[in-house]
């Protein structure tokens, strides 16, 4: 990815072209793209209510949370539109990453809110649908999943599909059809390891997929559950104020000497950049400023 020092120096007649194309065409794609945040309605909570997305019990209610609504590309190359129910916290950033994610032409099979579904995670990984927020528990048992927080995101489960007790004879790959995703080189579309960054850019600083047990390649949470559980408590405006600050702490850690938005980064990149990512560096800072 070409960094902004690096566009700096006086590029070639060609790769000035092509400089210029990409960032008109990512110009023109934002322009046209459609996204929005919407606090969840009170009819919105019924519905959830209904299909068992949410209950009484769940550890942040309806009033918490937004339903981020975006533009997307299918595996056709077709833009469709798609939205996903989060923390109102993280709302902005989630827009911003799904916005990112439509000018790298990143693929999505679906995303649709769990009320599709009824709650059902199974069927929405059998759907390949990428969703966030489900009032559920962790899969395996245990407390609340992180999704019941609206803190976390699930991408192409065929393609990122969740491994338990991985190499062993009980092993377990959801969806099953899954299995064929297993192997993670060469890479495939819509693998999530081509988007890592974007997510960590955005402050989800953790993916299962460098998980030991289980591994969970299409899950990304923004960290603990006792930071998870503070943004859930403070006012909104507080915690959305909090989450900037953590976000932009990561930015400044992963890209340093670089201002701006990662999505600038992106959209001034082009086909003919062979510069490599620093994933050991993005990986650090993730772990070292992940709460």
């Amino acid at each position: 990815m070409t960094t902004l020092p690096a566009l700096l120096l006086p590029p070639s007649p060609g790769r000035r072209i092509t400089l210029i194309a990409a960032l008109l065409a990512g110009l023109s794609m934002m322009s046209a793209a459609h996204a929005d945040i919407t606090p969840v309605s009170p009819a919105q909570c019924a519905d959830m209510k209904a299909r068992k997305v949410i209950t009484a019990a769940n550890p942040v209610p309806c009033a918490r949370l937004s339903r981020v609504s975006f533009d997307y590309t299918d595996f056709d190359g077709a833009t469709r539109q798609g939205a996903v129910v989060v923390l109102d916290a993280v709302a902005p950033q989630v827009e911003s990453l799904f916005g990112e994610l439509l000018l790298r032409s990143f693929p999505l099979a679906g995303a649709r809110a769990l009320e599709a579904f009824d709650g059902d995670d199974q069927r929405s990984m059998v759907a390949n649908n990428s969703s966030a927020f489900n009032g559920r528990p962790m899969t395996g048992g245990g407390g609340w999943s992180k999704h019941a927080y609206g803190a976390a995101i699930d991408i192409n489960p065929l393609q990122n599909p969740y491994v338990s007790q991985a190499g062993s004879s009980a092993q377990e790959v959801l969806p099953p059809k899954g299995s064929s995703y297993l192997q993670r080189t060469p890479a495939q579309a819509g693998m999530a390891e081509e988007v890592v960054s974007v997510f960590y850019d955005h402050g989800f600083l953790v993916w299962g997929g460098q998980w030991k047990q289980p591994i969970d390649y299409q899950h990304f949470e923004i960290g603990s559950r006792g930071f998870i559980v503070r943004l859930a408590s403070l006012p909104r405006a507080q915690a959305r104020a909090e989450f900037e600050r953590y976000v932009a702490a990561y930015r400044r850690c992963a890209h340093p000497g670089v201002p701006g938005a990662p999505g600038a980064q992106a959209a001034t990149s082009d086909g003919d950049d062979d510069t490599a990512e620093d994933t050991t560096l993005r990986d650090q800072c993730a772990a070292r400023l992940r709460k």
